[in-house]
């Protein structure tokens, strides 16, 4: 098991890798496998480069994000010219129907409401916004319509996960209540975690995932 100071130096190399990040405006301290980012970037894209990748390192538990986006003053694009963008994004993504969304935008924080059938149009609508230039933050509160739970939902969705090159089905569970399922066990890492959430996201008839993975790193050779 990696060491705190270990986690640290790995989340500093990783993001010294990324393309168009400056690593030196952004503070890491580890905890107990928790990492902590802090710092400013100037566009959403880098945030979430950011988070996706120390999401992805094996033995980070988990990731407190205070990293806040801060764009120039002659850059700054008000709230109204952020709710065109995004409503026209929308209009163009033909994977999403845009009249069963409501954009709203505060302070360049964008909101999005309404009601979709699929777990995948929530996921797309969401990403369409977060590349807008402008957008500091995408609050995704759409729900999703109540569908027909298979009976054996359990089984397609661990299908669904040795199908995937990024999950390790073996040692995670899965318990369905309704419309509610329950992940549990254990992944290597909190990118696994997420994918993992996703893939139980579009099964049939799921609208809503508790995600109880844990996250045990071990080296693959001992």
């Amino acid at each position: 098991m990696k060491t705190d100071f270990e986690l640290k130096n790995d989340i500093l190399e990783e993001l010294s890798w990324l393309p168009n990040i400056d690593e030196t405006q952004i503070g890491v301290t580890v905890n107990n496998g928790i990492a902590t980012l802090t710092g400013i970037v100037s566009d959403l894209p880098k945030k979430t480069a950011i988070e996706d990748a120390i999401k992805s390192l094996a033995g980070v538990k988990a990731v407190a994000e205070a990293i806040k986006v801060k764009y120039g003053s002659s850059d700054k694009q008000s709230d109204i010219e952020i709710a065109k963008a995004a409503i026209n994004a929308l209009e163009w993504n033909a994977s999403v129907p845009s009249e069963d969304i409501i954009v709203e935008v505060e302070d360049g924080r964008v909101y999005l409401t309404g009601e979709l059938e699929w777990p995948y149009q929530k996921s797309f609508a969401k990403r369409t916004i977060e590349h807008l230039y402008g957008v500091k933050e995408v609050v995704n509160n759409i729900h999703l319509k109540p569908k027909a739970t298979p009976h054996n939902v359990e089984q397609l969705i661990q299908k669904a996960f040795k199908r995937s090159a990024n999950i390790d089905a073996k040692n995670i569970k899965v318990a369905v209540n309704n419309q509610t399922l329950t992940l549990s066990g254990t992944v290597h890492s909190i990118k696994e975690k997420d994918d993992a959430e996703i893939a139980a996201y579009n099964a049939p008839g799921i609208n809503n995932v508790i995600n109880q993975l844990q996250v045990d790193y071990y080296p693959m050779y001992l």
